[in-house]
């Protein structure tokens, strides 16, 4: 047999008194279950809870202590009785009770190892004294324990796994989880028919991810378990992504008073993390829902349980209304019939070998065994030991029965299956089994392969991991009351989660899944704004103005002719206006130039009609027929600025808005200013000043004007007109209220340039009538003329406030428009009321007033030269 080396005979000699001890006084106080075979296997289970105040036990654990001892009782009596399997060979057993707790677990499993202790420390047992001189206790020598089967507890197998493999035992756990237990190098000897906590921890985070959650918190209980297991979804969840860690909150292993209530405060710090992620013991996870109770927090958390919490009822008894609506996890497993006919006919007569099946049977049947020296108590009725499991208890398969079955087979197969190499054809054990080889035996153990007891494979990876196979719970409320409810399988995980959504309930809407998101969804167009360092919480940010969302984190301008839909997900071209013939706004310009265009039609006939009269004459025919047509392409203009944008339009637009001003203002310069220069001639000579013949005034106002047609002319060919669409004109806060403007490529500067030579005729006009306003009165045109212009100066000072103080303005296009043409009419309506209105009316409707008078005034037939000839008289009233 292969025997450890010789470098593990410091430590197997320190072992030697720690063992007699353990064998001396510990297994006195605690006992074991003992079963004689030529093979002996070990057995750990947690039959006592974890005790308090200083004490190793504490009570009785009736499901995962009582039911997993008796499971491997029963698998040992089903071995022994097999014919096929082990012929020959009988299985003993030495089951220990761990308590729950790791350190007493070690001093316990010390006792696996006494034989092998013993084996090598018989040589120095001469001089071996106890304190005070006497002699060390003898005992009956120890059984050979070839494998163990447990621990339960993660922490109670990395702590005894560490000691078995000194002395190359096998272990093969039941219930332990913790990934750290993978590790080859460490637990080379221990072997697990329950799938790693890495599995497990996938499984949730897949969990998860399904329910939609993002943003969840952890809970561990302290020990190997609980933080190995909670590491596992962590990094799981960071490498798969989509899922964030709120808290992660460790449970003491010795809790102060009122620490469940911190964590319970703590949870709530993050409260949209709704969703507990609890890889923690029996005992925790129900102080946990106690403290969620106490908090007044019932329905709040959202809890995603593991194995060990699994299906069980003992964690949530009396606390079922907060736990309503909670997922675990759980090996994948079956009740076993067999076990179930087993364990209900267990009594205190035919179950003797269990020394703490009396204990189980006054805590199941609530009840007191009458021991001798002792009185029951009076408030417990006595045990009549006629009490039988489900019939005067409830009774319910403990989950990790099939497991603790599985691997008792285990051992019995790689058993098997040595003793068939090493001892072909002999029944019973051969010199080659004597003592058996742990290391060969963990070879044999890692290759089996059988269906367990479920039916389901068990078989062993190089780690010695089971594979992953996990069935889903949720505990769901019966009729509307918790405590009546119970654990319904609702999905299963076997390296894919299939999880049914749909048999999922929960409080509040029971078919809508509860949220645990620490940011909600952004509405249609809003961006997430991501908060640094977590990734799965975010500000949501609208995608306000012209932008537009391009996906869940990204907002961009809409292009310049486009403005964002009304969710702003999306860009929509930006309607097109303009200065229609129906706009309210082109209402009043179009009245005025229509009104304005009657009247010039009526003066300009009226004036044709009576072309030879006096008044018609003496008002210069000429320069007024100019006039007049400067008038009406004033008024004519409007039409141009309300008519649909083109080239034609824009053209025309070009040429003929100034070019009515400027003939207007041209015709009324040279009046005024031939009127000027008469008069001022008159003051010092007789002779007549020069170019005051009706062709030198034509001349004069058509060189004038033909100034602005070259200027417009260049303008045309230099930049040919073209309509555009203004996209920023109204580009206004609101992207509802924004429109394109369909106008000519003219800008309010080109325009105005467009009126600039008229103005500066204006003006020289204004100050030619300013000089002539001492001209005497039989000069009848000088003080009408001077009053247009005054007139006509006032209109366009506050043309010019109003057209760029609504540079600005959303209704700009219409303002602009509308201002321009109403100050163009009302411009031409001074010049057409004061020039020629009077002497229409008077033409009309007093002809007798249009008559030469052949009077005339000395001073100013002495002052003022008479006309040439040909030119109408200027003083003819």
């Amino acid at each position: 047999m292969a025997r450890p080396g010789r470098a593990r005979e410091p430590l197997l000699v320190a072992l030697l008194p720690l063992a007699w001890l353990a064998q001396a006084g510990l297994a006195r106080a605690a006992g074991s279950v003992r079963l004689a075979g030529g093979l002996t296997l070990g057995g750990l289970f947690p039959v006592h809870a974890r005790g308090a105040a200083g004490r190793a036990c504490g009570p009785l654990k009736k499901e995962q202590g009582v039911h997993r001892l008796e499971a491997m009782l029963y698998a040992l009596d089903r071995v022994n009785a097999d014919p096929e399997l082990l012929p020959g060979v009988r299985l003993g057993a030495r089951l220990l009770d761990t308590c729950s707790r790791d350190t007493y677990a070690l001093e316990q499993a010390l006792s696996f190892v006494q034989a092998l202790i013993r084996g090598r420390g018989d040589g120095d047992e001469v001089g071996l004294r106890c304190p005070g001189g006497l002699p060390p206790l003898r005992t009956a020598p120890p059984e050979r324990v070839v494998a163990v089967v447990g621990a339960s507890a993660s922490s109670v197998s990395i702590m005894v796994a560490n000691v078995l493999r000194l002395f190359a035992i096998p272990q093969i756990s039941y219930a332990s989880t913790a990934p750290e237990l993978s590790d080859s190098t460490r637990y080379d000897f221990f072997s697990r028919v329950v799938p790693p906590d890495s599995y497990q921890a996938q499984a949730m985070v897949d969990i998860v991810r399904a329910l939609g959650w993002n943003y969840v918190s952890t809970l561990a209980s302290e020990g190997n378990y609980g933080e190995s297991g909670v590491e596992a979804f962590v990094q799981i969840s960071r490498e798969a992504g989509g899922v964030c860690i709120a808290q992660s909150i460790k449970i003491p292993r010795e809790p102060k008073p009122g620490e469940f209530n911190k964590v319970i405060r703590r949870l709530m710090e993050t409260p949209n993390a709704r969703g507990i992620i609890i890889f923690a013991n029996e005992d925790d996870i129900r102080r946990v829902l106690e403290a969620a109770r106490q908090a007044n927090l019932t329905g709040h958390f959202l809890w995603v349980g593991s194995d060990s919490w699994g299906a069980k009822t003992s964690p949530i008894l009396s606390l079922e209304d907060v736990a309503v609506g909670a997922i675990t996890i759980l090996p994948k497993r079956a009740s076993i019939d067999g076990f179930d006919q087993y364990f209900m006919t267990r009594s205190l007569e035919n179950n003797r070998r269990n020394i703490w099946f009396a204990e189980f049977w006054e805590e199941n049947f609530n009840c007191k065994l009458t021991r001798s020296g002792t009185q029951s108590d009076d408030s417990t009725r006595k045990c009549t030991g006629e009490e039988r499991i489900g019939r005067d208890s409830t009774y319910e398969q403990e989950g990790k029965v099939q497991f603790v079955i599985d691997a008792v087979y285990a051992i019995a197969h790689a058993l098997h299956s040595m003793h068939q190499a090493l001892c072909p054809g002999h029944t019973g054990l051969c010199p080659a089994m004597e003592p058996t080889d742990g290391r060969t035996l963990l070879q044999y153990i890692r290759a089996v392969r059988f269906n367990g007891s479920a039916g389901t494979p068990v078989m062993f990876n190089e780690n010695g991991d089971a594979p992953g196979r996990y069935d889903i719970f949720q505990y769901q409320a019966t009729n509307g009351s918790a405590s009546s409810g119970g654990y319904q399988a609702v999905g299963q995980w076997a390296e894919t989660l299939r999880l049914d959504v749909e048999a999922l309930q929960w409080s509040g809407d029971p078919h809508e899944v509860p949220s645990s998101l620490c940011s909600l969804p952004c509405g249609p167009g809003e961006r997430k704004k991501m908060v640094k360092g977590v990734p799965c919480c975010w500000h949501c940010e609208a995608c306000d103005g012209y932008r537009f969302q391009v996906d869940e984190f990204t907002c961009e301008a809409c292009p310049g002719d486009m403005r964002p839909t009304p969710n702003h997900t999306g860009c929509r071209p930006t309607p097109v206006v303009r200065l229609s013939w129906s706009s309210p706004w082109a209402a009043l310009p179009l009245l005025l130039a229509v009104l304005g265009i009657m009247a010039t039609t009526t003066v300009v006939a009226t004036f044709m009609r009576h072309n030879n009269t006096p008044i018609v004459r003496a008002s210069g025919r000429e320069l007024s027929y100019v006039l007049l047509t400067g008038i009406f392409l004033i008024y004519a203009i409007t039409f141009l600025m309300v008519a649909e944008p083109g080239a034609v339009v824009c053209a025309t637009r070009r040429l003929f808005l100034g070019l009515g001003t400027t003939l207007s203002y041209s015709a009324l310069l040279t009046k005024t200013n031939r009127i000027y220069r008469i008069f001022e001639q008159g003051k010092r000579s007789v002779t007549p000043p020069p170019f005051i013949s009706p062709t030198s005034q034509l001349a004069i106002t058509f060189s004038l004007t033909s100034l602005q047609v070259v200027g417009v002319i260049a303008w045309l060919g230099a930049r040919p007109p073209h309509s555009v669409i203004d996209y920023e004109e109204q580009r206004t806060v609101d992207p509802e209220q924004a429109r394109g403007v369909l106008k000519c490529d003219m800008s309010d500067l080109s325009l105005i340039g467009c009126l600039g030579y008229s103005l500066l005729l204006m003006v020289t006009c204004t100050v030619y009538a300013i000089k002539a306003r001492g001209v005497p009165e039989t000069f009848n045109e000088a003080k009408p003329i001077g009053f247009t212009m005054y007139t006509t100066c006032i209109i366009w000072l506050a043309f010019v406030p109003i057209f760029f103080g609504t540079a600005q303005s959303a209704e700009k296009i219409y303002i602009q428009t509308t201002t321009l043409t109403v100050s163009l009419s009302l411009s031409a309506s001074v010049s057409l009321g004061m020039l020629y209105v009077p002497k229409t009316y008077v033409i009309l409707f007093h002809p007798e007033q249009n008559v030469q008078k052949r009077k005339r005034s000395l001073k100013a037939t002495s002052t003022v030269a008479a006309p040439p000839k040909g030119e109408d008289a200027e003083d003819h009233k």
